[in-house]
């Protein structure tokens, strides 16, 4: 009969196994991963004006710190963040020593979302609203590694600490080539406001929002840092054209354009037989807009006929409008190879609120990816496991066995009881 303690013994070693089995890919993956992590720093503006409560009934320091919780919750754990204030620290009129107000709030690193969420509540707005000297510091906090790079600032005004102008300081930065992008958020919908970020954003090849509710603040900033996480992309600007014989050859990458209101765009991508035309569009509204708007994006042949198209349409509760398509281009019977030119059209419904100026553009990110059709990718089912495979078998293995093993040991306790 079997002993409890050798029951005990073969427990043991099963599981021992099993752990083996699986920590030690688990250990190489985790080195790749720290190797290349991808570093993101919140800088937030804690200036007095933060104090204003336009937000939802709240302040804007308030609506800050409910986004920062909420990001901090959702951040992907192979993403390395930090946070950055500038005029947290000093309440003077000394415009000099208001200017060097930047303080590391939380260091770039594994996140310890506790501690990091203790660091944001102490924050009360301040002082002045050095940004300049915040993103220098802010680049300077994100060097080293091979990871993607980024900064997510949020401010409701503008530099007061000029002459150093912060969108020359974002010109700096771009032209080190350490491909650092800063993003922007803008909590007053001021032009002024506005045109600052915006220029900051763009000299990066970043983005700017303008944020007015607490939702959009959380979902933006939870976005930004879910880009960090992403594969190092850098979108090349292009131009489209107003019909498609004049329009772009674009291959599989990331596009970058501008759209003015209510205009449409087109681009012409080759799709070759046994492929697949994947593509995704986001018009992006910088500044205020009327509700009700839509993006389209169709894909047609030469001669106008529709293939395929994706569409989206908001009310006002977002500023960023997205939406996407797949076109697979089947086998020819004839061994045909020759590729099938599509154009793609993108336009929107956006309007511009009373007043607002509807030049330049709005920023449009255009996405396309052309891969294996999927008859030849495998069951379309199990798109985007990658790697994941050998983690999921290992579970079911384990599963498995475990379930035997505990099978095992029930009928030996109904025999051992059945004994006594």
């Amino acid at each position: 009969m079997i002993t409890r303690q050798r029951l005990a013994t073969g427990i043991c070693a099963l599981l021992a196994a099993l752990t083996a089995g699986i920590a030690v890919p688990s250990a190489a993956v985790a080195d790749e991963t720290t190797a290349t992590a991808p570093k993101v720093e919140l800088v937030l503006d804690v200036s007095g004006s933060m104090r204003t409560k336009d937000i939802d009934g709240g302040t804007r320091m308030a609506a800050a710190k409910q986004a920062f919780n909420e990001v901090l919750d959702a951040t992907p754990e192979e993403v390395q963040l930090g946070i950055r204030t500038l005029g947290a620290n000093y309440p003077g009129d000394d415009r000099k020593t208001g200017c060097k107000d930047t303080a590391q709030l939380y260091p770039v690193g594994p996140l310890d979302r506790t501690d990091a969420k203790t660091a944001v509540a102490t924050l009360v707005p301040t002082g002045w609203t050095p940004i300049g000297p915040a993103l220098r510091k802010a680049a300077d906090d994100l060097d080293g590694g091979a990871g993607s790079r980024r900064i997510v600032l949020i401010s409701d005004g503008e530099d007061t600490c000029q002459p150093l102008d912060p969108c020359e300081v974002a010109r700096e930065i771009a032209a080190k080539g350490i491909g650092l992008t800063i993003d922007t958020l803008g909590l007053v919908p001021d032009a002024k406001t506005r045109d600052q970020l915006s220029c900051i954003a763009e000299a990066t090849g970043g983005t700017y929002t303008s944020v007015q509710h607490k939702e959009e603040l959380s979902d933006r900033v939870g976005q930004l840092v879910d880009r960090a996480a992403d594969p190092v992309v850098t979108p090349v600007a292009v131009d489209g054209a107003d019909a498609c014989a004049k329009a772009p050859e674009l291959k599989s990458g990331l596009y970058t354009d501008r759209e003015e209101f209510g205009q449409e765009r087109w681009y012409r991508v080759d799709v070759e037989p046994g492929k697949e035309l994947r593509a995704s569009v986001s018009v992006s509204a910088d500044r205020a807009v009327n509700p009700d708007y839509g993006v389209l994006l169709r894909a047609v042949t030469v001669h106008g006929r529709e293939i395929v198209r994706g569409e989206a349409a908001g009310n006002g509760r977002t500023d960023v409008m997205s939406t996407g398509l797949r076109y697979p281009k089947a086998e020819s019977d004839d061994e045909d190879t020759t590729p099938e030119t599509v154009c793609l059209q993108v336009t929107n419904s956006f309007s511009a609120a009373s007043g607002v100026k509807t030049t330049p553009g709005l920023p449009l990110e255009l996405t396309v990816d052309v891969v294996d059709g999927p008859d030849q990718a495998g069951d379309v089912a199990s798109f985007g496991l990658g790697r994941g495979w050998w983690l999921l078998a290992a579970l079911v293995l384990t599963g498995f066995l475990a379930g035997v093993l505990w099978g095992w040991i029930s009928r030996w306790r109904v025999a051992v009881w059945r004994t006594n």
